[in-house]
């Protein structure tokens, strides 16, 4: 793999438009052998400051998929205080040929309709009918259609912003361009004007200017400039192409709105490249980044990927693996105080278990009266068992999804103050391999109970399942 996408991928991660420079602190407080560290980072509008290696919680729109804000105050505080957005789903953008398509798809429907009853009604009713249903009906798909522009950039400025909208005044927001829960980067569709992302009304080619005038009206806590991402498998020529656009764009995006660099966003990762090849990818990016600025990071998902990002030096991850996770009907089960071997569970054996999370639509749970994890004190287990999850799942109530986002969020934050203690304790790297060889022992064992009883072995891919 060559060294272009390694330059492409940076872009910077800066402090919230039209604030005091020094409402963003950041400072690493522990290392361990090798690049893994712990730092405090201290935003404006969140009391307390908050630990790093940290979790973003991936929203939409600026909330949590299935956590009301009600229910944000059950997770771990200062933990669950950074949220990630995307600027562009607050958006939908009105186009003249987009219109016009809508009109007439709307029409040919209403045409194919009243056509025969027009050519047996006399003159002066068609001209009645015409008048009381097409006018006022083209009138209702253009006003139907306008309303899908949302809010406008200017209304949210004068609400005052992101955290005023949403009633969050005590959560930090970093804005990025891309939301990696629905949008992977389109590497054709960028070109030198602008990049491509998708939007609530379809894929949009997002300039410079558009994307900081979101920015400016949001007011996020941080926010990373437009990058031109792309996949481990495109050419040398358009990996070139790709850290010329970004460079430029950083340009244009600090002279629209002059902020001092604060941070890395590093973007690219989880797009083709194999876990074999990004250690080398990310230590190549760590070591020309500054230490003391914050570096947050898009791709690594996967509990084994965040400990290689955490072992190069990486600060801030997003959280779309959670969302993934929760959509399947999966809870994660690992252990977290210490990470270490344990005899094999047999209640954890069943399909859609990988030793880190269980499939809680599985039958085994029908009658399961134990929470998701014992000891656990997320609201999800102190209040409900696993027999009343699979519930909900076979019988499709949205409360499954929310009781599992609760616990997966939970316990993934539960896993990054681990790490945190580990880098502390200077044994992060016997933490990982323990972790590592923890869960490829279980896949082994499974593998051969599988194999004695003839069954196809089941392997797990983030949130999906193949049998082999």
């Amino acid at each position: 793999m060559s060294s272009a996408p390694d330059t492409s991928i940076l872009t910077s991660l800066n402090i919230q438009h039209g604030t005091d420079l020094h409402e963003m602190k950041f400072a690493v407080t522990a290392w361990s052998k090798g690049r893994a560290r712990v730092g405090v980072l201290q935003l404006a509008n969140c009391p307390q400051p908050m630990e790093t290696p940290a979790l973003l919680l991936s929203t939409r729109k600026g909330l949590p998929v299935f956590i009301s804000p009600d229910l944000l105050p059950s997770l771990p505080s200062p933990d669950s205080h950074l949220l990630q957005m995307s600027p562009l789903h607050l958006y939908v953008f009105t186009s003249l040929p987009l219109l016009l398509f809508v009109l007439i798809v709307g029409y040919i429907v209403d045409m194919s309709m009243w056509v025969l009853r027009l050519l047996f009604l006399p003159a002066h009713a068609a001209v009645k009918m015409v008048g009381c249903t097409w006018v006022p009906g083209l009138l209702a798909y253009m006003c139907v259609y306008l309303s899908l522009d949302g809010i406008s950039s200017k209304t949210i400025s004068n609400i005052g912003g992101l955290h005023q909208m949403l009633g969050l005044h005590e959560y930090g927001f970093a804005a990025v361009p891309r939301d990696s829960i629905v949008c992977l980067p389109e590497c054709d569709s960028t070109n030198k004007i602008g990049a491509s992302f998708e939007t609530p009304s379809g894929r949009r080619l997002i300039k410079p200017v558009e994307y900081m005038e979101m920015i400016s009206s949001m007011k996020p806590s941080l926010w990373a400039t437009l990058a031109d991402e792309v996949p481990a498998w495109v050419s040398a020529k358009r990996n070139k192409a790709s850290v010329d656009r970004t460079l430029r764009w950083l340009d244009e995006c600090i002279t629209l709105s002059p902020n001092q660099l604060q941070g890395y966003w590093i973007g690219g990762f989880g797009l083709g490249e194999s876990m074999d090849e990004r250690p080398a990818l990310l230590n190549a990016v760590a070591d020309i980044l500054p230490v003391e600025r914050p570096r947050q990071i898009c791709g690594l998902e996967l509990p084994e990927e965040v400990l290689q990002g955490v072992a190069a030096g990486i600060d801030l991850f997003d959280s779309t693996y959670i969302y993934h996770l929760t959509l399947g009907g999966f809870a994660l089960t690992f252990p977290l105080e210490s990470i270490q071997r344990h005899e094999f569970d047999s209640r954890l054996s069943d399909v859609g278990s990988d030793h880190t999370k269980i499939n809680l639509r599985a039958t085994i749970y029908r009658k399961d009266t134990a929470p998701i994890v014992d000891n656990c004190n997320c609201y999800t287990c102190q209040n409900h068992t696993r027999a009343y999850i699979n519930h909900l799942l076979n019988v499709h109530e949205m409360l499954a999804q929310i009781l599992l986002e609760i616990h997966n969020t939970h316990h993934y934050l539960g896993f990054f103050r681990s790490i945190r203690t580990a880098i502390k304790e200077d044994n992060f790297e016997q933490f990982r391999q323990t972790f590592i060889d923890s869960r490829r022992e279980h896949l082994n064992m499974t593998a051969h109970m599988h194999r004695a009883e003839g069954i196809a072995p089941l392997v797990l891919l983030g949130d999906r399942a193949f049998n082999g």
